[in-house]
């Protein structure tokens, strides 16, 4: 994917925060229960076939996904440096807090009772919130079709709006990124451990971290502030 001189490399590592949410959601959904810490369409849906007493739906773990998405977007949207930061600045930071929100989890989903009720719920809980501070990060940091966690609206500019072939491009890959990121978790559920998927995403994550603050200490940076 070309990287845009306005946006220096926010494109690619917000690709790859995109792969991240397909790994945390495969683990969510195939190891939590019908439930996603990332989609939260998904989980509005599911709250109503449990309030409607179908589905087979955990209504427990739908509103606390809700409601630890929208703490964790709340905080990422109005969280502050003390001083005006770069953009990859505040994607460094926000990386390496969100990746030690998924090492908690991949901890606890490496305990001795993974499967009971108190211990999903709080994965959940510690998934969603990390998850939506992933996605107000990427709304402040503004670079088009990558909000990493949605992409309801990219795949519908993918083929409604007569554009580019190159924006038509752009918009397909962070469809690629997520199906790659879901593919990889499930797979490392069935064939590593319960946590690999976890462990894979807080090491993706410090890695955005790590580069994301040293592109943000180069001469060029001033282009992408």
């Amino acid at each position: 994917m070309s990287t845009e001189r306005t946006h220096g490399p926010l494109p690619v590592l917000l690709v790859g925060l995109t792969v991240v949410t397909g790994l945390v959601d495969a683990f969510s959904y195939l190891h939590l229960g019908r439930v996603f810490v990332a989609n939260m369409t998904g989980n509005v849906v599911f709250l109503g076939f449990g309030l409607a007493g179908v589905g087979d739906i955990a209504i427990i773990a739908s509103l606390i996904a809700i409601l630890t998405f929208t703490l964790g977007a709340f905080v990422g949207g109005r969280w502050r440096l003390r001083r005006a930061p770069h953009r990859g600045h505040l994607l460094a930071v926000a990386a390496a807090l969100q990746a030690a929100l998924v090492v908690s989890a991949a901890l606890v989903a490496e305990s001795a009772n993974p499967s009971g009720q108190v211990n999903q719920l709080t994965l959940v809980g510690l998934l969603a919130v990390a998850m939506g501070g992933q996605n107000a990060i990427a709304r402040r940091l503004a670079v088009p079709d990558l909000t990493t966690t949605v992409l309801t609206l990219t795949v519908t500019g993918l083929v409604a709006d007569a554009t580019s072939w190159s924006v038509r491009a752009r918009r397909l890959v962070p469809i690629v990124a997520m199906l790659g990121g879901a593919l990889a978790g499930g797979a490392l559920l069935r064939w590593v451990s319960i946590a690999a998927p976890l462990w894979v995403a807080a090491a993706l994550l410090s890695g955005f971290a790590v580069t994301a603050y040293a592109a943000s200490r180069r001469p060029h940076a001033q282009t992408w502030v």
